[in-house]
């Protein structure tokens, strides 16, 4: 076995120390990458939530609103027998 403070048990631990920062680094990566998703997804099921109720208040609404009037057909003055004016020539100044 080697001696404390030898060199390979010294280099043992500083190789432990590597992994067990890796680890925490990769662990924590992870959980970062796990959040995102989960962010992402929730966002994309409220967006979806959020323009279906747009859509659905849209409706409600043209239903519950009166739709417009009708038109009605309105008395017309009949056309009269009177001549229609004729033109009167106009003399144009010659150029």
């Amino acid at each position: 076995m080697a001696a404390r403070g030898s060199k390979s048990a010294q280099q043992a631990r500083t190789e432990a120390e590597r992994a067990r920062l890796h680890a925490a680094r990769t662990s924590w990566h992870d959980g970062r990458i796990r959040r995102r998703v989960r962010d992402n997804t929730i966002a994309g099921i409220l967006g979806g939530l959020i323009v279906a109720g747009a859509v659905a208040s849209q409706f409600v609404h043209a239903q519950a609103t009166a739709p417009e009037p009708t038109p009605t057909p309105t008395s017309t003055v009949a056309p009269t027998d009177a001549p229609a004016p004729e033109p009167t020539p106009v003399e144009t100044p010659a150029e």
